[in-house]
């Protein structure tokens, strides 16, 4: 597993609830993810053995800015 490091445009936590399912569905029953909203890159970490590509485009198929750091 590796911890996949984003910033991103998530702003708010009914965003996240929006997300949920669409990350859940990255990651393996054995990783997780998270997003840091009171930095000021709103970071998404991931923890996970897919590529960084995946997360990019869930997130900007939704809308939102999503760059790995």
């Amino acid at each position: 597993m590796v911890v996949l490091v984003f910033k991103t445009s998530v702003l708010k936590s009914k965003h996240i609830k929006r997300l949920k399912p669409l990350l859940n569905g990255v990651v393996e029953p054995e990783g997780k993810w998270n997003f840091d909203l009171e930095d000021c890159d709103k970071i998404l970490r991931v923890e996970t053995r897919k590529c960084s590509s995946i997360v990019t485009s869930l997130l900007e198929k939704q809308g939102f800015v999503c760059e790995e750091l």
